[in-house]
């Protein structure tokens, strides 16, 4: 196996390769270093095959898309992810396949809903989870602080002692650790309660990234910030948040609501399907379109998407455009079907 970290800076991205086939992975690779990632697979002679992102990025553009573009190499994330063109969905247990190497996926949400941790060998690229003397905050964009502390001391503190830790950012020059040293040297974890640590997580103070406005959203969407004048932050918090079960009751009622689903045309039909009734509208292309919801102005719109996070986007608009009976089906699709409630996939209906 080749294995070598790209960027030499807080911001890690990782090479993962088989020397046999020549395959190749990349991990969180960062859009302004595109070209040199290029031509490091160049000079090893290796072609890409996948490009993982262990989690949504709120500090830097993710350059997945564009290599997915360029290459055609796969873009795999969790199934939790927001963003559309996403080739494969994976869950905790799955396992890519990079030449004769097995890259085993470990799903560690907390940092964020999406999180994943990647087992390869004895080295676990462990995302925002876990850090070196640290942990990814969990104070935005959908983190738990909860959830954090059970992925980290349920999975990756049970992996071997042996085992080395490559995380997705470190601040202090640090390029790997182990997991023993982790258990016993982590400040945030050694020796802490479950409430101890949920009561520190949600009282850091720190402050948002830097560019989180032109970074999150953008990543979260798969659109450039020039296609779209993404809402702000505070926007974003105004949105009202329904459940599945409250969205599936409220369309049982005398007057449902309408449905407006934001994803992708290849996705209305996707895997995941659509609630049927459905009226899709690609977020792209809703600020232009927001006059064919007039009619609906005095009605309850519920936008919708595959994890919840583009519908809000989609609702904020909405409500910015004067729309007063805006909702955010929370958790999307995936929360949809994990309910087991009615869904259409093209001439079907299924539930």
């Amino acid at each position: 196996m080749l294995f070598r970290e790209l960027n030499r800076g807080k911001c890690k991205t990782y090479l993962i390769a088989c020397e046999e086939t020549r395959s190749a992975a990349l991990v969180d690779p960062l859009r302004e270093r595109i070209d040199r990632y290029l031509a490091v697979l160049a000079y090893y002679g290796l072609k890409l095959s996948a490009v993982i992102d262990t989690h949504t990025h709120a500090d830097h553009r993710t350059a997945s898309f564009d290599l997915r573009e360029l290459v055609g190499a796969s873009a795999v994330m969790h199934r939790r992810a927001p963003a559309p063109h996403i080739d494969r969905h994976v869950d905790d247990g799955d396992e890519v396949a990079v030449g004769s190497l097995a890259v085993r996926v470990l799903y560690t949400p907390g940092h964020t809903p999406d999180g994943i941790s990647l087992l390869v060998g004895d080295r676990l690229l462990s995302g925002d989870t876990l850090l070196i003397r640290g942990t990814g905050r969990s104070d935005f964009a959908g983190g738990d602080a909860g959830a954090q502390y059970d992925a980290i001391t349920g999975k990756l503190f049970r992996l071997p002692d042996a085992t080395r830790v490559f995380p997705a950012h470190d601040y202090r020059g640090n390029t790997s650790s182990t997991i023993g040293d982790e258990k016993r040297l982590n400040p945030r974890l050694a020796g802490r309660s479950r409430e101890a640590y949920i009561e520190l997580m949600n009282n850091l103070g720190l402050p948002l990234p830097d560019k989180i406005q032109e970074v999150l959203q953008p990543n979260q969407t798969a659109l450039d910030d020039d296609v779209l004048r993404f809402p702000t932050l505070a926007e974003m918090n105004q949105v009202r948040q329904r459940s599945a079960p409250e969205v599936d009751a409220a369309l049982r009622a005398p007057s449902p609501p309408l449905i407006l689903d934001v994803r992708e045309a290849e996705e209305f039909d996707g895997e995941l399907g659509h609630i049927p009734g459905a009226v899709p509208v690609p977020l792209k292309e809703l600020p232009a379109r927001a006059g064919e919801l007039e009619v609906h102005r005095d009605r309850t719109i519920i936008v919708v998407c595959r994890a919840g996070v583009r519908s809000a986007t989609g609702a904020a608009i909405l409500t910015g455009l004067g729309f007063e009976h805006v909702a955010n089906l929370k958790g999307g699709m995936v929360d949809w079907n994990d309910q087991r409630l009615a869904v259409e996939r093209s001439s079907h209906r299924d539930g």
